[in-house]
């Protein structure tokens, strides 16, 4: 059994892309962050603490977890909420390379077994007028995308520059990285059923 410790629409919608059965459970995590603690310390933190919530309440199965922080020049950005957050983010980056901290942990519920890892990936913006982040914030609403702006919709356009090693790391779960650690809990999504 295949569980994802996450409600997120694309969270589900990435995994979905394994073929592999699996349900999503809410993992009930305060994702407050610490005292001085670093964005991909606290994505990989909420994580792993998110795949273990779920995981202890089964007796088998394997619990995925994964956070996203996003930061640019010193400021965290999280989901913006409104309008006037996301505007104020895009206008923050703009001309600026943000760093997207996607962190994975993959528990095994019978076992305790943990896997994790972060991938980090650096988005560069273009130089972006108020006319453009007024009219991609009215077509795309992205409220509940940490850093405001959608790679996988619109967002695209505000985008001068996407630096990683997984381009579904930047939309919130890095399959690339999912998949050897599911290898290696013995799930493989290339096995014959």
């Amino acid at each position: 059994m295949l569980i994802l410790a996450s409600t997120s629409r694309y969270r589900a919608a990435l995994l979905a892309r394994l073929g592999l059965p699996f349900e999503t459970r809410a993992p009930g995590v305060d994702e407050s962050s610490l005292p001085g603690e670093a964005p991909a310390s606290l994505a990989l933190r909420l994580a792993r603490a998110k795949a273990r919530a779920v995981a202890a309440g089964l007796p088998v199965g394997l619990v995925i977890g994964s956070d996203q922080v996003a930061h640019c020049a010193g400021q965290v950005l999280g989901k913006p909420g409104d309008a006037q957050t996301a505007r104020a983010q895009l206008l923050h980056m703009s001309g600026r390379i943000t760093r997207f901290d996607t962190a994975l942990a993959l528990v095994d519920a019978a076992t305790g077994r943990e896997q994790s890892t972060i991938v980090s990936t650096d988005v560069e913006m273009r130089t972006l007028s108020e006319r453009e982040i007024d009219a991609y914030l009215r077509i795309d609403a992205p409220w509940d995308c940490a850093g405001s702006a959608r790679s996988e919709g619109l967002g695209i356009v505000l985008m001068k520059n996407i630096n990683g090693p997984d381009p579904t790391a930047l939309v919130g779960l890095p399959l690339i990285e999912l998949s050897a650690m599911l290898r290696v809990a013995g799930l493989d999504p290339l096995a014959e059923p």
